[in-house]
C-alpha cells in the first residue's frame, strides 16, 4: 500500500512510518517545512509532502497528487494549545480536511484515526473503561478529540474508517513522557497526592503496530478500539520502575499538594501568555491530573485486529532509558 501518515515527523507518526516501510509499504509523510525530518529521511520508502492538516489544499495535494494514496493513518494533532479554539481548529478542522480529501481519493482502502482515551474520559470507579462507554472528556484536548472522532465515525458508510484510542504513549523519541525520566534522573520524584492513581499505558512500537493492524485487518467500518499494554499500573510503582531503569533512586520524594500544582499551572499559563506559546501545564490540564483512574480495556482490539502488545512498562522503561542515553537526552 501507499500510505499517507500525518504527524510522521512527530512521536507516534514516526514509529508508524518506520514500521510501514519495514513491512514493504511506501509512505507519504505530511510534514511542516519547519519540522525536523532527519529521522524520516533515514528511512527508505518515505516521500515528504509539505503541508499541515489545517491547510486543506496541502492535504488534498498529499492525498490526491499522482499516484495518490491507498490508505491514511491520521495521527497528527495538538496536545497543547493556547485555548480551546486552537485545539478545535487543528484537531477537528484538520480531521475534517483529511476526511474530505480521503473521500475524493479513487481507492481509499482504510482511514485510521488516532484519537485518545482523553476523548472518553477517566474511569470513575477504577475499572478499565470499555470501548462503548459513554464519552465524558474532562479537558479541552479531550473534547476536541471526541469531536474529531464523531466526524470520522459519521463517514463510516462513505469511507472504511477505524478509530484507535491510546492512553499515554511512551518510548523512544517522545519528549512529553521524557519529563518523568528526566525528573527521576535528577533525583526528584514528585507525585500528586499519595501516588496511588492508576493508569493504562502503551509503548510506542506497540501503538504503531496497532495502527498498521487497523489498516490491514478485515474489520467493519466504524469500529473504535482502545489500545494499551494489557495491564493497569499504580503511578508510584511506575516511578519505581523508572528509578530501576535509570539505576538511581530519587533523593527527594514527596506528594505535591493540589493547591501547589494549581499555583504552578497559573504561573505556567502566565508564561504562555508572555511568550505567545502553548504550555502543557494549565488549569484545564488539572482536570486530567485530578482524575484518579485513567485506565482502559483493549480486549476488543486484540481479538478483532489480531494485534498483541509486546512491551510492558518495566521493559519499556528500560528501552526508553537506553534510547535517551544513546541519543544524549539523559
Amino acid at each position: 500500500m501507499r500510505v499517507l501518515v500525518t504527524g510522521a515527523s512527530g512521536f507516534l507518526g514516526s514509529h508508524v512510518a518506520e514500521q510501514l516501510v519495514q513491512k514493504g509499504h511506501s509512505v507519504v509523510a505530511l510534514v511542516r517545512r519547519s519540522s525536523s525530518t532527519k529521522f524520516l529521511s533515514s528511512l527508505r520508502g518515505v516521500e515528504l509532502a509539505y503541508g499541515a492538516i489545517e491547510d486543506a489544499e496541502s492535504v488534498r495535494r498529499a492525498v490526491l497528487d499522482a499516484p495518490g494514496v491507498d490508505a491514511i493513518v491520521h495521527s497528527a494533532g495538538l496536545v497543547k494549545a493556547r485555548d480551546e479554539a486552537e485545539f478545535f481548529r487543528v484537531n477537528v478542522g484538520g480531521t475534517r480536511n483529511m476526511l474530505d480529501a480521503a473521500k475524493a481519493a479513487p481507492s481509499m482502502k482504510r482511514f485510521v484515526f488516532v484519537s485518545s482515551l482523553a476523548a472518553i474520559g477517566p474511569s470513575l470507579d477504577g475499572r478499565p473503561v470499555a470501548a462503548d462507554a459513554r464519552p465524558s472528556p474532562v479537558t479541552r484536548y479531550g473534547r476536541s478529540k471526541l469531536e474529531a472522532e464523531r466526524l470520522v465515525l459519521a463517514e463510516q458508510d462513505a469511507l472504511p474508517v477505524v478509530v484507535l484510542r491510546p492512553p499515554m504513549i511512551y518510548g523512544p523519541r517522545d519528549q512529553e513522557s521524557f519529563a518523568f525520566f528526566q525528573s527521576v534522573a535528577r533525583r526528584f520524584l514528585p507525585m500528586l497526592g499519595d501516588g496511588r492513581n492508576t493508569l493504562s499505558v502503551i509503548y510506542a512500537s506497540d501503538a504503531a503496530a496497532a495502527c498498521i493492524r487497523a489498516l490491514e485487518a478485515d474489520v467493519p467500518s466504524g469500529r473504535a478500539y482502545f489500545i494499551d499494554d494489557g495491564s493497569v499500573y499504580v503511578w508510584r510503582d511506575m516511578l519505581a520502575h523508572v528509578e530501576a531503569a535509570i539505576g538511581a533512586r530519587a533523593l527527594v520524594r514527596f506528594g505535591v499538594p493540589f493547591p501547589l500544582v494549581r499555583g504552578a499551572a497559573l504561573a505556567s499559563e502566565g508564561l504562555g501568555r508572555l511568550t505567545g506559546k502553548p504550555v502543557m501545564l494549565t488549569r484545564d490540564k488539572l482536570n486530567e491530573l485530578a482524575a484518579s483512574h485513567w485506565v482502559c480495556d483493549s480486549g476488543d482490539a486484540r481479538r478483532e485486529l489480531g494485534w498483541e502488545p509486546q512491551v510492558g512498562w518495566a521493559e519499556g522503561t528500560r528501552r526508553a532509558v537506553a534510547w535517551y542515553r544513546e541519543h544524549g537526552w539523559l
